[in-house]
C-alpha cells in the first residue's frame, strides 16, 4: 500500500510565455487546495525570463519574479536567459528581495572572490510533510560568456556531485534542477550516485514518461509552459520507502490564475511606458527585408563593425523582424523589431570562409531557412548584410559560383588571408552560415545586445545616410 506524501510540481523554459505561467499558477493552487501547502513543492528549472517579451524587457525581469512569488514556487535556478542576458547587479536587484523561494545554482560563483553571491545557494534543504528534500541545481557552462559578466562558472556535473555528497545522508530525497539539456542529464544519472530525481530543461525536451537510469528518474516538461511536470511521491506503509510516480500535465485547458493575470496586466502598462522612450526621429523610412539588401540591416552591420573595430562586418537580415517608418522610433519599436538577446562578437576569419558564407546567402535554401534557439528570436535566417565589403555577383551563374568580385577596402579579398570580422555570437554555435564558426581568437561583447548597437547607429546622421549605399552589386 502506498500513501501520497508530497506532490512535486516542476516547470522549465517558460521563456516569458506569461499567460502559461499564469495557468501553471492555477494548477499549483489547485494542488495545494487538494493536498495542503505542506504536501506540495513547486520548483522551476530556469529560463523563466525571456527579454523578447515586452513586460520582461520593460521591467528588467521583475514581472517574472512576481509571478514566481504569486504561484508559490519554493526553489528556482538560473537558465542562460537569466544568467547571460542580465548583469550580476541586475540579477541581485531582482532576486535579493524575492520572498518565498530560494535561488539555487551550484556551478556559478563570483569571479572576483570565487564565492556564491548572498542570494544564490549551491543547494537547499526543503521540509515537506516530514520529508527532507535536498534541492541542488546547475546551469549550462557557457564559461567564456559568463566570465565577461563577472561570473566564474564551473563543470556542472562536478559541482552537483559535490553537493550530493554533502546532502545525501541528511535528506530523504535528492532532487536536481538541471538547466543542462537531456544529454547531460543522462550523463549525470550515469555518473553520479545518490540522485533520486533530475528535473531537466534547456533543450526543451518533453518526457511523457520518465527515463530511468541507475535508479534515477529523469523528468522534463518541454517548453513555454505548455506542460507542467507532476511527481507524486508516495511512501510504502510496510517499510517507509519512497516511490515516485512521474507525469506531465498540459496547461492549455486551465484558466489563468486571476492574481497572476492582474500582475501581467499591471506590468504590461508600466513596460509600455518604459519602452515609449524616443530613440530617434527619422526623416526617411529604413526598410528591412530578409531576402535582399535593405538599409536597416546595413545600418546594423555598420554598427557591428564600429562596435567591434573589425575590418568588415556580417550579420543576417533575419535578426530584424521589420523596418522603421518615418517619424519617431521608440525603444519599444526597436525591441519589437530586434527581440533577440544576441551579442556582438569579433573574430579572425579566412577569406575562403567569408566567401563560402557570401555565396550561401544568395541561395533561398539559406536565406529562407527557419532558425530556432541559440538566442535567435526571428523567423528565418535571412541573407547577409555587410559593411566594409563591396560585392559584385552574377545570379545567372551556378550556385556557389556567383561571386564575381569581393573587395575589402579597395583590394580583392584573398582566400588564404585572415580578416577581423564583426559578427554575432550565434554564429559561433554553427547556426545558419556555418563557415562563420571557423574563426579564431573570438572576442564576445557582453552585456550589450545587437539592439543596443542599432540604437547608437540610429542617433548618428552620417550612419543613417551611409546605410542606404549599396554593398551588393548585380552584374
Amino acid at each position: 500500500m502506498i500513501e501520497t506524501a508530497v506532490v512535486l510540481l516542476h516547470s522549465n523554459d517558460i521563456h516569458s510565455r506569461l499567460e502559461n505561467a499564469a495557468r501553471i499558477a492555477s494548477i499549483i493552487e489547485e494542488e495545494r487546495a487538494l493536498w495542503g501547502a505542506d504536501r506540495v513543492l513547486a520548483v522551476d528549472c530556469g529560463d523563466h525570463m525571456d527579454r523578447m517579451r515586452q513586460e520582461t524587457e520593460g521591467s528588467g525581469g521583475e514581472v517574472n519574479i512576481r509571478l514566481l512569488e504569486d504561484a508559490g514556487y519554493e526553489a528556482v535556478t538560473l537558465g542562460n536567459n537569466e544568467g547571460l542576458t542580465y548583469s550580476i547587479p541586475e540579477l541581485e536587484k531582482r532576486f535579493v528581495d524575492s520572498s518565498g523561494f530560494a535561488v539555487v545554482c551550484s556551478n556559478m560563483k563570483l569571479e572576483r572572490n570565487g564565492e556564491h553571491p548572498s542570494w544564490l545557494k549551491p543547494s537547499v534543504i526543503i521540509h515537506k510533510n516530514d520529508l527532507k528534500f535536498g534541492v541542488i541545481a546547475a546551469t549550462a557552462d557557457y564559461r567564456p560568456f559568463y566570465k565577461l559578466l563577472g561570473w566564474q562558472s564551473s563543470d556542472p556535473l562536478e559541482a552537483i556531485g559535490e553537493e550530493v555528497m554533502k546532502l545525501r545522508s541528511k535528506c530523504d530525497t535528492i532532487v536536481v534542477l538541471s538547466h543542462l539539456g537531456l544529454m547531460n542529464d543522462r550523463k549525470m544519472a550515469e555518473q553520479i550516485d545518490g540522485i533520486d530525481l533530475i528535473l531537466g530543461g534547456h533543450t526543451h525536451h518533453l518526457l511523457q514518461e520518465p527515463e530511468m537510469i541507475n535508479g534515477t528518474a529523469i523528468c522534463a516538461a518541454g517548453k513555454f509552459g505548455e506542460h507542467i511536470g507532476r511527481i507524486e511521491i508516495g511512501r510504502r506503509r510496510e517499510d517507509g520507502g519512497l516511490v515516485y510516480s512521474c507525469s506531465v500535465i498540459p496547461t492549455a485547458a486551465f484558466a489563468e490564475k486571476p492574481e497572476a493575470a492582474a500582475i501581467i496586466s499591471r506590468y504590461r502598462i508600466s513596460a509600455g511606458k518604459q519602452l515609449s522612450r524616443i530613440i530617434a526621429t527619422l526623416d526617411e523610412a529604413l526598410p528591412a527585408s530578409t531576402d535582399r539588401e535593405t538599409p536597416l540591416p546595413n545600418l546594423l552591420a555598420a554598427g557591428i563593425r564600429r562596435w567591434t573595430g573589425a575590418d568588415i562586418a556580417l550579420i543576417n537580415n533575419g535578426q530584424l523582424l521589420g523596418g522603421l517608418a518615418i517619424g519617431d522610433a521608440t525603444a519599444g519599436e526597436l525591441h519589437a523589431l530586434c527581440p533577440s538577446p544576441i551579442n556582438p562578437c569579433v573574430m579572425k576569419l579566412y577569406g575562403r570562409h567569408i566567401r563560402a558564407a557570401l555565396e550561401q546567402c544568395l541561395l533561398p535554401e539559406f536565406y529562407d531557412k527557419p532558425v530556432k534557439g541559440y538566442g535567435f528570436r526571428g523567423e528565418v535566417l535571412g541573407t547577409l548584410a555587410v559593411d566594409g565589403v563591396e560585392i559584385v555577383y552574377d545570379s545567372a551563374k551556378p550556385p556557389m559560383e556567383r561571386l564575381v568580385k569581393v573587395l575589402i577596402g579597395d583590394r580583392p579579398m584573398e582566400d588564404d588571408k585572415q580578416y577581423t570580422v564583426g559578427c554575432l555570437d550565434m554564429f559561433s554555435f554553427r547556426i545558419g552560415y556555418e563557415t562563420l564558426a571557423d574563426g579564431e581568437d573570438y572576442q564576445f561583447f557582453l552585456p550589450e545586445f545587437i539592439r543596443d548597437v542599432l540604437e547608437r547607429e540610429l542617433c548618428d546622421q552620417s550612419a543613417l545616410q551611409l546605410c542606404k549605399k549599396k554593398r551588393w552589386h548585380p552584374v
